[in-house]
């Protein structure tokens, strides 16, 4: 749809993307707020220290030689959750307090920690009692979501990544049926709806459905973002512009570190983090259809208006013409037609069109697998790092901020590499990385702290990628639908994630071993995947089968079809003054 080459003269860029930058920047703008909603349960459901509640107020505390006049002095002595507090109310009562239960003494005496003689146990049916020190209010304190309510808890999070998996995947579909464009709308206007929804949620049953359907929307939005900006790009913009989505997706996550900085009471917290999609929503109802998708439909006249509203901003005086682009397809056979009708029907497609062919579905297979792998390691070395103690919020804002230097890195070796060829050696590279992990000493403390957060690096880069490669190994017909099957086992993964962390109980080491082994098998099957560097993308499973032939056999049969050629012609369009390919 762009200028298939770049020019050095930035003057000349700048006619020739004036309006493609307008409609990427603003869609990517809106990734940022994925981001947000992946991560805001980080702090949103964090467990401070508790105890039990009382009935009556406290005179003094004591644990162990620490003896103050409140609760609150208490918090930043008690280090072992597993010990409780001895408090004295006002009426001489003496308390034992653990976190899930409490004991009355029944002979009070001098006020000492050890106790040996009688003593009432009781369950928590006066509350508990919470440490306010960071955050004034989270979900967990709101709803009590401790002891043996504490499972619900835990469910906020995987709940939120079913919520993205299966919005990967219906999202994805309808944006193949639909368009991409009343996908981008529903799903901006769903996550600003939804997430401010969110902070005014009544009870835990209401806010994990709001968060479900905001789960929803954000991975429809994120999935279909991708192949968007990908179909309004030309071959070599694709790379950095694709890439760059995940930069504004690590922007959000560094967005949460610093809001939850600020702010320390969850529902206010979650209602700054969700203003941050409000611009976006006020005018994207200004983005067109991409022409490839309505090229894909038969529209030819609404293409045609997209095209001359890009070459009128882009000030090009004679912008591509589909009528002539295409008028070759009336002499040839057209996939789809029936009868007396020219125009091809408009055939469903559904996840079985992923497998149509062997080709195909050995890509399918391998590309699956990368998803998962890139998603498993990624959350795998992401929990190790957050070991590493000092202050969380930096902490998180650090995670946010390694993953932008994966992104550059991976922009350049695809450019220069291709995307197999630098896809290949960092998962071997991951796969190697947990490997060395296994023999460093755990008293190197420095040395495994570096070694895991290369380890997410190498794996960074692989699994950022993965989204444009992915966009360019399908055609666009099935193009959405690829990536957000590709999502939903990125999905998949994460949640996979968390469980492959608690086998550390079986063996240290077990994690590691698991990703190693997902790492190094996708890093040899991707070897079987065709490279698409510099190359149009398709529009038919003809066309994207074709990718995967040898060059003898491509030699030897026709032409592509004529609709991939066509779209090639039009990514071709602008002045007549460009740079040759390189």
């Amino acid at each position: 749809i762009v200028s298939r080459n770049f020019s050095r003269d930035s003057d000349h860029v700048q006619k020739i993307f004036l309006f493609q930058a307008c409609v990427y920047f603003a869609s990517v703008f809106q990734a940022m707020s994925c981001g947000i909603h992946y991560l805001a349960s980080v702090f949103m459901a964090v467990t401070p220290n508790f105890v039990c509640g009382i009935p009556g107020n406290v005179s003094s505390v004591l644990f162990y030689n620490s003896s103050e006049a409140s609760l609150e002095d208490i918090w930043t002595v008690w280090t072992a959750t597993e010990n409780y507090i001895v408090v004295q109310l006002e009426n001489g009562e003496i308390w034992e307090l653990n976190q899930c239960s409490k004991a009355k003494r029944e002979v009070s005496l001098d006020l000492a920690y050890e106790y040996k003689g009688n003593k009432s146990v009781f369950s928590c049916s006066d509350g508990f009692l919470y440490d306010d020190t960071k955050w004034k209010s989270t979900v967990v304190t709101q709803w009590d979501l401790v002891c043996d309510r504490e499972w619900l808890a835990k469910l906020i999070q995987p709940t939120f990544m079913l919520g993205v998996l299966i919005g990967a995947v219906i999202f994805g579909d309808i944006a193949d049926r639909l368009g991409r464009q009343r996908v981008i709308w529903f799903t901006s206007a769903g996550q600003f709806v939804f997430g401010v929804a969110v902070a005014f949620t009544s009870d835990y049953y209401s806010f994990v459905i709001v968060r479900f359907l905001l789960a929803m929307v954000s991975s429809g939005y994120l999935v279909v973002a991708f192949v968007y900006v990908t179909e309004f790009v030309g071959i070599k913009a694709r790379t950095w512009a694709s890439m760059h989505v995940h930069a504004f997706f690590a922007i959000g996550i560094m967005v949460v570190a610093l809001v939850g900085f600020l702010v320390r009471t969850w529902w206010v917290y979650q209602i700054f983090l969700s203003i941050a999609t409000l611009p976006f929503v006020l005018c994207c109802w200004m983005l067109p259809e991409t022409p490839f998708w309505l090229l894909s439909e038969g529209r030819y006249e609404d293409a045609q208006k997209v095209i001359n509203t890009m070459a009128r901003w882009n000030k090009v005086s004679t912008p591509c013409k589909v009528a002539e682009l295409y008028s070759v397809q009336h002499d040839g056979p057209v996939s789809g037609s029936t009868g007396d009708n020219d125009a091809p029907s408009a055939k469903k497609h559904n996840i079985l069109d992923l497998f149509c062919n062997w080709y195909i579905a050995r890509r399918t297979i391998t590309v699956w697998l990368v998803w998962f792998t890139g998603s498993l390691g990624y959350y795998v070395f992401s929990l190790s790092s957050v070991n590493l103690g000092g202050n969380e919020y930096l902490n998180l804002f650090l995670i946010g901020a390694v993953e932008l230097p994966c992104y550059i890195i991976a922009c350049i070796g695809m450019d220069k590499l291709g995307r197999r060829n630098t896809l290949i050696p960092f998962l071997i590279l991951s796969a190697l990385i947990c490997v060395l992990i296994m023999f460093i000493p755990q008293d190197f403390n420095v040395l495994i702290i570096l070694a895991n957060m290369a380890g997410k690096f190498s794996i960074g880069v692989a699994f950022g990628l993965i989204y444009l490669y992915t966009a360019e190994l399908y055609p666009t017909i099935v193009r959405s639908l690829a990536v957000g099957s590709g999502s939903m086992m990125c999905r998949v993964g994460s949640v996979v994630a968390p469980f492959c962390v608690y086998l550390r109980s079986v063996w240290i080491f077990m994690p590691l071993l698991l990703v190693g082994i997902m790492a190094l098998l996708s890093g040899i099957l991707t070897i079987m995947l065709p490279e698409t560097l510099g190359k149009p993308l398709t529009n038919t499973l003809e066309e994207a089968t074709e990718i995967g032939r040898n060059e003898k056999s491509c030699s030897e049969k026709t032409p592509p079809a004529q609709s991939g050629a066509a779209l090639e012609k039009i990514e071709m369009c602008g002045p007549e003054t460009v740079s040759p390919e390189k």
